[in-house]
């Protein structure tokens, strides 16, 4: 936020707590409480790695009415980097105890998959907007535009 602010010249701070308090209040996507129903249902387990603060993730995850469905929720505040260090990355797979290969990672954030993928992450990036593709290290194995799209390419068959 802080980056974007300065970027675009703004110093006023009160817009700047506005903006931070509006992230408490995010929505999900629609098909998400499904998809991730779906997954768990298969046995897969599921997790949110974001470079947001725990009392962010928490607000985030209780006000899209989320609870319950993720094995883990990590925030980089406990490697002390942000994404797209490989700290934060590892994060995931310690907290999982699986390799990186055996991750599924999702990010609507082209920069984030790349990244993830150049871990060694199985990346789905999720192109809602169609986006360019980013010229970085590593490459998203598939392309979705919408989440429900995701049982379908990870679940076996």
């Amino acid at each position: 936020m802080d980056f974007a602010l300065a970027t675009l010249g703004l110093t006023n701070t009160a817009l700047r707590g506005r903006l931070m308090g509006l992230y408490l209040k995010l929505d999900a996507f629609p098909e998400v409480p499904a998809m991730l129903r779906r997954l768990r249902s298969a046995g897969m387990k599921t997790a949110i790695l974001s470079n947001g603060t725990p009392a962010m993730l928490e607000a985030a995850v209780k006000n899209t009415k989320l609870t319950g469905l993720f094995d883990a929720i990590l925030s980089v505040e406990e490697v002390g980097v942000y994404k797209p260090h490989p700290k934060v990355y590892q994060l995931a797979v310690d907290h999982l105890g699986v390799p990186a290969s055996a991750i599924a990672f999702q990010s609507s954030n082209a920069w984030d998959a790349y990244a993830a993928s150049a871990f060694g992450m199985e990346v789905v990036w999720c192109n809602r907007y169609g986006q360019m593709r980013e010229r970085l290290p590593g490459s998203p194995g598939r392309e979705i535009k919408s989440l429900a799209e995701l049982p379908d390419l990870i679940l076996p068959k």
